[in-house]
C-alpha cells in the first residue's frame, strides 16, 4: 500500500516548506500547479532522481492521485520517504488554495487558503 497524505496535512507540510514534485505532464503543470512544486513528469521520473534528496520527505502530486501513487511506489522502492498527495492538484485547487501557472515552480506563499482566513 502506498502511503498517502491528506490535503490538510499536505497544506500544513507545504506551508512548512515541504519538498513537492508534480508528476503530471508538462502541459498540465504549466496550466496550474502547487506553488513550489517541481515538475517531474512520471515518464521522466527516473531521469530526475539525482536531483531528489533522500534525507527528507518527498510529497508526490498529480491531478487526482493515480500517477502520484505510481511514482510514490517507485520512489519508496528506491529508498525515498515518499508520500502521495490524496486528491492531487484538483483537490488542492478545489479547496481554494493557490496555484501557479507556467514552467517555473513559483514561490510557496502563506497567503490565505480559505475564505474564512481572508476576513
Amino acid at each position: 500500500m502506498v502511503p498517502e497524505i491528506d490535503q490538510q496535512r499536505f497544506a500544513e507540510a507545504h506551508a512548512a516548506g515541504a519538498l513537492v514534485i508534480d508528476v503530471r505532464n508538462n502541459g498540465e503543470y504549466r496550466a496550474g500547479h502547487v506553488p513550489g512544486a517541481r515538475s517531474a513528469p512520471l515518464p521522466n521520473l527516473p531521469l530526475d532522481l539525482a536531483e531528489l534528496p533522500k534525507d527528507r520527505p518527498v510529497h508526490v502530486i498529480c491531478q487526482s492521485g493515480g500517477r502520484s501513487a505510481q511514482a510514490t511506489s517507485l520512489l519508496r522502492d528506491l529508498g525515498y520517504d515518499a508520500h502521495s498527495v490524496s486528491g492531487g492538484t484538483a483537490a488542492w485547487i478545489d479547496a481554494g488554495r493557490p496555484a501557479v501557472t507556467g514552467d517555473e515552480p513559483g514561490t510557496p506563499t502563506t497567503a490565505p487558503t480559505t475564505p474564512e482566513e481572508t476576513r
